[in-house]
């Protein structure tokens, strides 16, 4: 399955489906994604806006491609992708005491710390196809430390 959970010291365990994010407009190039001007525009968007969850309902559509052009769907099917951990994980409702994140990746499991986790990265496309055999996502950090090494094969997320 392509399908990742996010589970543990949260109010509200959520399933992530990364195959419905080529059609996100919140996601970024892979090889954009660790320009230090981008991480600098996406941290400032971040600080001016407090995650509200009533909002968040009545808001449920996330922003789509409406139209993709001929040209872009090229683009779309042949680029690689990343999309912001940030955006769902407000949705679990992490406790305030979360400390850190196992990474469970096929038969072992990775331990990180939770800071990491919120400004983390998940690979969900390579040349425009989803990850099926070492996937469902590739986790890289977002200050891209790992990214000639991402944590490859993470099916889920245990919060502690």
């Amino acid at each position: 399955m392509l399908i990742v959970q996010i589970e543990g010291n949260v109010k509200h365990p959520i399933t992530l489906d990364p195959t419905v994010w080529i059609f996100d407009d919140r996601k970024i190039l892979l090889d954009e994604a660790f320009q230090v001007e981008h991480q600098e525009a996406q941290s400032e968007s971040e600080q001016e806006k407090p995650w509200n969850r009533d909002q968040y309902q009545q808001q449920l559509n996330p922003p789509i491609n409406e139209s993709i052009k001929r040209f872009d769907k090229k683009k779309v099917l042949e680029s690689s992708y990343l999309m912001p951990l940030s955006y769902f994980l407000p949705n679990a409702e992490p406790n305030e005491d979360a400390s850190k994140a196992i990474l469970h990746i096929e038969q072992d499991s990775k331990e990180i710390d939770f800071h990491d986790l919120k400004t983390s990265l998940l690979l969900f496309a390579l040349d425009g196809k989803p990850l099926t055999e070492d996937g469902p996502v590739h986790l890289y950090f977002g200050d891209g430390s790992n990214k000639h090494a991402p944590i490859k094969g993470v099916k889920k997320i245990t919060i502690q």
